[in-house]
């Protein structure tokens, strides 16, 4: 099996293929300086029958020459079963130009790239390639680069994104139809006055302000780590490309309000042997939160969506959300949490890993499993009304054969609309996207990371 070779690369071995490789030429070339050529990155990702991969930016030069006069082609590729050299594009003219790889199979190569100059004279540089398997519904996919663990989505307008990683406590703002790195990015951890990872696992937007939480549950060891327990948000100024988010309050007393709220009411649902030292949270009666959106009509009261427990906690068990009745309270103020009577929805014996509204109180609810192995579980996407008294309706079943396991609703259309169209994106943390047994979480450069994003439509 082919290993990425850019992981068993030296810093002196990266030096040298850095190097631009020179031919003398004819004795006409004394006139003109040795081409210059650069890669906007080294490393590339892309997908087998995608559309719209990532691509890679070529700068060029020549003295002596016009830039419009070199040519700019792949010469080579170390596994032509993933890529041929003639499966390389590159457009543009001038001293910039735009290189793009379709994909042949799943795996890595190195492609090396060269400028041909005036007199003959060329230079290469070699440009790292992964590709992952094709997937279904490839023309409506797109891949978000920089981070393979999406785990929450807001739209913030203009066809833009920012999505939350639950690896890392970056937000990342991503172009919602094209594939490719964010355009910008935000670490608040300093701020906060966190030291590890928030576990951010649901956000919800209300006016400009953007609720984000953490699972509030232990890790995978069952350890406890204060962190996760954090609510926290930003503000949002401007839109599109242009959108910022600057750091509101936080507050890190929501695992314990609902866990002295279960106790108060008779543990009905088990919240403080859930969360206790020791206990895994991806159990059916474990205890963690994947799920934020506010109630109907309201800018204070939001629920809570539940990955687990289900309740009961038995198979066809039903998915639970908490109502926290005064959120708005509780980012940096010395508020504690109080709840509303809690709702259970029967999804088809699946939890909650994502709930989102619209401005018509139109509800969509991605259920999927409470257990940790996404994909071999089903998924499905359901309607709601946000009232308790409704049962939610399927809408469709999500397709579990390609790596990842669906995570987000970037925002919810129309849902009586003809043709309505919804986002959902994946996480990708622990799939091995290039058929290597490396889980994507581990992959060693942040190109080759990626989660990707659907669209489907709903009736």
């Amino acid at each position: 099996m082919l290993r990425p070779r850019s992981l068993a690369l030296s810093a002196a071995a990266f030096t040298l293929a850095a190097v631009p490789v020179l031919s003398a030429g004819s004795a006409g070339a004394a006139g003109y300086g040795t081409p210059t050529i650069a890669l906007s990155a080294g490393y590339l990702s892309g997908a087998v029958g995608a559309t719209g991969d990532p691509t890679v930016t070529v700068t060029v030069a020549q003295s002596g020459a016009d830039a419009s006069a070199l040519t700019v082609a792949a010469s080579a590729s170390s596994r032509s079963s993933v890529a041929k050299a003639g499966d390389v594009t590159v457009t543009g003219s001038g001293a910039t130009r735009t290189l793009a790889v379709a994909a042949r199979g799943q795996g890595y190569t190195d492609l090396t790239v060269k400028v041909t100059g005036a007199g003959g004279r060329t230079a290469t540089r070699t440009l790292h390639y992964a590709a992952s398997a094709a997937v279904q519904h490839t023309a409506d996919s797109r891949y978000l680069t920089g981070s393979s663990d999406a785990s929450a989505a807001v739209d913030v307008g203009g066809g833009y994104v920012v999505v939350a990683d639950d690896e890392s406590n970056v937000l990342r703002l991503y172009d919602r139809n094209a594939s490719g790195a964010p355009v910008r990015t935000w670490d608040f951890s300093a701020a906060i006055g966190v030291s590890s990872e928030i576990d951010i696992e649901a956000g919800a937007r209300v006016g400009n302000t953007v609720y984000w939480t953490g699972s509030l549950g232990n890790n995978k060891d069952g350890k406890l780590k204060p962190d996760r327990s954090t609510l926290f948000t930003t503000t949002v100024t401007g839109s599109g490309a242009n959108t910022q988010l600057t750091l509101g309050g936080s507050y890190g007393g929501l695992r314990d309000d609902l866990i002295a709220w279960d106790k108060a009411n008779g543990n009905r649902y088990g919240f403080a042997a859930g969360a206790a030292a020791g206990q895994v949270p991806k159990q059916i009666d474990g205890f963690n939160v994947e799920g934020l959106e506010f109630a109907p009509g309201s800018t204070t009261a939001a629920y809570i969506g539940f990955r687990a427990p289900l309740v009961p906690p038995a198979n066809g068990g039903k998915a639970l959300l908490v109502p926290v009745t005064n959120i708005d309270r509780l980012p940096g103020g010395s508020a504690h949490a109080s709840f509303g009577p809690p709702i259970s929805l029967d999804l088809g014996g699946l939890s909650v890993r994502d709930i989102r509204k619209n401005a018509a109180d139109q509800y969509l609810i991605v259920a999927g499993s409470w257990a940790a192995d996404d994909n071999s579980d089903p998924y499905a996407l359901y309607r709601w009304t946000g009232r308790p008294a409704d049962a939610p309706v399927k809408l469709l079943d999500l397709p579990t054969s390609d790596p990842g396991g669906w995570e987000s609703v970037v925002d919810v259309p129309d849902l009586t609309a003809p043709g309505a169209r919804v986002q959902l994106i994946t996480d990708d943390g622990s799939a091995d996207l290039y058929g290597d047994g490396t889980e994507a979480k581990d992959l060693g450069h942040p190109e080759w990371k990626k989660s990707r994003s659907t669209w489907f439509t709903l009736n």
